[in-house]
């Protein structure tokens, strides 16, 4: 593998990173280093597999819109309360490091859905569908990272000729 690859690799698993901690834009991290790769290698290979990358990502990115904004929408999660749980993270990820994120978007939800429904059971329900469904946002957004980190793998090591 030579120098340019490795740090192509190095941004990938940044982009992976940034998939499981939402603060970069992971997948399109990802791609960007696919993008890279294809402007390093400068071949027909670099170009398929940078142009099978970006139908891939976009897979990834109808699929995450697809199937948990679906199953949200059906359990009555509405896109203004996740944008409140999302807030509620972002204020409680300055008040409480490290934590903060994972703890002020239930928070946010549930109390969003509380003074929207005035039932406790009903928040409670919203709160969790909403974290099933980030789960499987995730999900779905770290498989699309993997692939198109294997496609570049696959191409640059074993297609490339040394």
């Amino acid at each position: 593998m030579e120098p340019a690859e490795i740090l192509i690799l190095v941004l990938m698993a940044v982009g992976v990173v940034g998939v499981v901690i939402p603060v970069l834009p992971g997948l399109l991290i990802v791609l960007v280093g696919s993008l890279v790769w294809a402007l390093t290698e400068r071949s027909a290979l670099g170009w398929v597999v940078f142009g099978l990358s970006t139908l891939v990502y976009l897979l990834g990115v109808a699929l995450q819109w697809a199937i948990p904004g679906q199953q949200m929408r059906r359990a009555g999660v509405r896109t203004s309360t996740l944008v409140i749980g999302v807030l509620c993270a972002l204020v409680t990820g300055v008040l409480i490091p490290v934590v903060g994120l994972f703890v002020g978007f239930p928070l946010g939800i549930f109390l969003v859905s509380l003074a929207r429904t005035r039932d406790r059971g009903e928040a409670l329900r919203a709160t969790r569908h909403a974290l099933r469904a980030v789960g499987l946002n995730i999900l779905i957004e770290l498989a699309t990272a993997f692939a198109l980190i294997a496609m570049f793998v696959v191409s640059a090591i074993v297609l490339t000729p040394s």
